[in-house]
């Protein structure tokens, strides 16, 4: 699958909420993510520590020899 086919299938996946207060966006994440099952909450979270990665891959200078926490 290529590029652009990934980013249709997420696109199609993504949900938004708009709110009006602090507390009630509170309220609407918590309700998300209980009403995901561990293994989409577990897929989230590797993704986010992929995307976490590439950022700190793409911020080192280059010629730097950096151990990675």
């Amino acid at each position: 699958m290529g590029i652009r086919e990934r980013a249709a299938k997420r696109k199609a996946r993504i949900v938004a909420y708009r709110t009006q207060s602090f507390k009630d966006a509170e309220a609407w994440d918590l309700a998300f993510w209980q009403n995901q099952t561990p293994q989409q909450r577990l897929f989230a979270l590797v993704a986010i520590r992929k995307d976490i990665a590439k950022v700190r891959k793409a911020r080192r200078p280059t010629g730097m020899n950096v151990f990675e926490d």
